[in-house]
């Protein structure tokens, strides 16, 4: 039975079919109010001669097909069957990167995390935040006043010495038995879901309760930092209030479109404000049709996030917007309404959200240069680094077969590598080929200098690798009292970064990404200057090894040799009167001798 025949044979009923190619794979997922209708008219003429649908319909072998009660249950289901099967005829939602949530994690001590996942794993979830680094500068500032800590510290069993976050009063301490209570434990949670809530009022009140308690009870130091704390909450909910006065929450999509090329822009406004700007890129839509476009685009990005705004601005109406409408507004609890804005203010806005779409589209596929705060912000963004990175250091490990190990430490610092502050390694506890040995060596011996140095720590520590050599460099970084430290890894082939705390979240960005750019030259740089220590480092061996059984030539000899020529290749091709400059004329012509002697052996044995 032929596709033609097949369609005509589909009921009348809503529901999603795929189209399937001869080695059985779906290339294309669809929905239909009524499928027979909805599949029949892929064999119209004009339809068959559109470029997209005439090639989709050359390559489909197959049509299969779910029946659904109605249409708002067939829009999810295609939205989860492209999600899942990812046809290659759909548009493709390429930047799937979820916003950032608060996690307050369900434990006897809880802890408080930024993350991009969603779990069902009994934690408490607040957000998305808006921008990115806000819910950094939250956890931080729960970590200030509340003290409840993001460490991964096992607190299943006791620990004889807090770490250095006890010390400078951002964590109360459960790990170490006696530092604080169960009751005072539970006391900050409390304050912090109230604080994560907006209950900004009950925790104010409950606060100022307290201060008066501890200062009638003459605790003046802690009833003057819970007093300080009060003012601080009751300055955010004033500004809470203005802001929610201010203005609605809408999301703004703007494109520009020079197929096969495409830029989306999407700006957040925020009670009135713009507070963060996302950007979309497709390189393969060879037949674009806003309309179909943005009801894609719109599904893959809204049905699966917990938060959706009133309003959403799109720039062309779609076919089953308000189908969509309803669903949205079924997932949020509230009226969902999208919107194409015809004059005022808001087609204003809509009009810069294009603007910026044409200007992203010129960035990305006419290859013009971001700034470097552009991509700082977009590292920051894309690794959730609690402040703007303006210093990383990476690391790499060099060997063959575990002779010779050495490692490397290069630093990139505000747009550019610092050789000044490169650093070579000649690791010395290993035995074997053990490069997490030797990674928790090398970490160790930086950051316990720069320790003992009271010296600034970098913004990110930067891993040559994978799962095991991140590890390694948390374990050696937390054996000297150091936890918190943004620490991330780049697998080589795949190119997966690994962010330390966020592993089952592993990051795999495009790559035309300037940010993936920018890992990958230092990490480039690192095993470039890992395998240039180790290859001075075996030459040097040979060298030694080698001139040592010439007589007359010492150490110094040696190192005044090493050090001009470098190899054991090159003082052999050198000249005697070349020699004699670094050596003196004697040595220089003894060591001519060997080698004399030497090749007249090595002919003798030819022959």
């Amino acid at each position: 039975m032929d596709l033609r025949e097949k369609a005509s044979q589909l009921p009348l009923l809503p529901g999603v079919y795929l189209y399937k190619d001869a080695h059985g794979d779906v290339i294309y997922v669809g929905k239909a109010k009524n499928l027979r209708a909805r599949v029949r008219n892929y064999f119209a003429d004009e339809r068959l001669a559109d470029s997209k649908t005439g090639t989709l319909m050359a390559e489909a072998r197959d049509i299969e097909y779910i029946l659904v009660d109605n249409n708002k249950e067939a829009l999810a289901l295609e939205n989860n069957l492209i999600k899942q099967w990812k046809p290659r005829f759909n548009i493709l939602l390429r930047d799937d990167k979820t916003y950032p949530y608060i996690k307050l994690t369900n434990e006897k001590y809880p802890r408080v995390y930024v993350t991009r996942r969603l779990l069902k794993d009994g934690a408490s979830y607040y957000g998305p935040y808006f921008p990115g680094n806000l819910a950094h500068r939250l956890v931080s500032f729960i970590h200030r006043h509340f003290k409840i800590p993001s460490c991964k510290v096992d607190f299943t069993r006791t620990h004889t010495h807090p770490c250095l976050e006890f010390h400078i009063h951002r964590c109360l301490g459960p790990c170490v038995q006696g530092l604080t209570t169960d009751e005072q434990y539970a006391a900050a949670v409390r304050d912090v879901r109230m604080f994560l809530e907006g209950r900004l009022k009950d925790l104010a009140g409950g606060l100022e309760r307290r201060m008066h308690l501890a200062a009638e009870s003459t605790r003046f130091e802690e009833a003057a930092a819970l007093r300080d704390l009060v003012s601080t909450v009751e300055e955010m909910e004033e500004k809470q209030k203005i802001a929610a006065a201010e203005g609605e929450n809408i999301d703004i999509f703007g494109f520009y479109a020079e197929p096969p090329m495409v830029a989306a822009n999407l700006f957040h406004l925020r009670n009135g404000r713009v507070v963060d700007r996302r950007e979309y890129f497709w390189e393969d839509i060879f037949d674009f049709q806003p309309a179909e476009f943005f009801s894609s685009l719109l599904k893959q990005l809204y049905l699966d996030q917990q938060y959706i705004p009133s309003r959403i601005h799109v720039p062309v109406d779609f076919e089953d917007r308000e189908v969509l409408e309803e669903l949205l507004s079924e997932k949020r609890g509230r009226k969902v309404e999208i919107h194409t804005p015809q004059r005022g203010q808001k087609k204003a806005l809509l009009g810069l959200v294009e603007t910026n779409s044409k200007h992203a589209f010129h960035q990305r596929f006419r290859v013009m240069e971001p700034s470097q705060k552009v991509i700082q912000e977009g590292l920051q963004d894309a690794l959730g680094l609690p402040e703007l990175p303006k210093r990383i250091e990476c690391f790499d490990i060099s060997h063959i077969q575990g002779t010779d190990k050495v490692a490397s430490m290069v630093v990139w610092e505000n747009g550019r590598m610092k050789k000044a502050d490169y650093r070579k390694f000649i690791i010395r506890t290993v035995i074997g080929n053990d490069d997490f040995a030797s990674m928790r060596e090398v970490v160790t011996r930086r950051y316990s200098r720069l320790q003992q140095e009271n010296k600034p720590f970098p913004s990110l520590v930067l891993i040559d690798g994978g799962l095991g050599q991140l590890h390694a460099a948390v374990e050696a970084l937390e054996s000297i009292g150091i936890i918190n430290q943004p620490v991330a890894s780049i697998a080589k082939r795949e190119e997966i970064i690994y962010v330390y705390g966020q592993e089952s979240e592993p990051i795999q960005l495009d790559h035309h990404s300037p940010v993936l750019h920018l890992i990958q030259k230092v990490r480039d740089e690192a095993h470039r200057f890992a395998v240039t220590f180790h290859r001075t480092r075996r030459s040097a061996a040979r060298l030694t090894s080698e001139l040592e059984l010439v007589e007359g030539i010492g150490e110094k000899t040696i190192a005044k040799l090493l050090r001009e020529f470098g190899s054991l290749e090159r003082v052999r091709e050198a000249s005697e009167r070349e020699l004699a400059k670094v050596i003196g004329q004697s040595a220089a012509r003894r060591l001519k001798d060997y080698y004399n002697l030497q090749g007249t052996r090595e002919l003798k044995v030819l022959n």
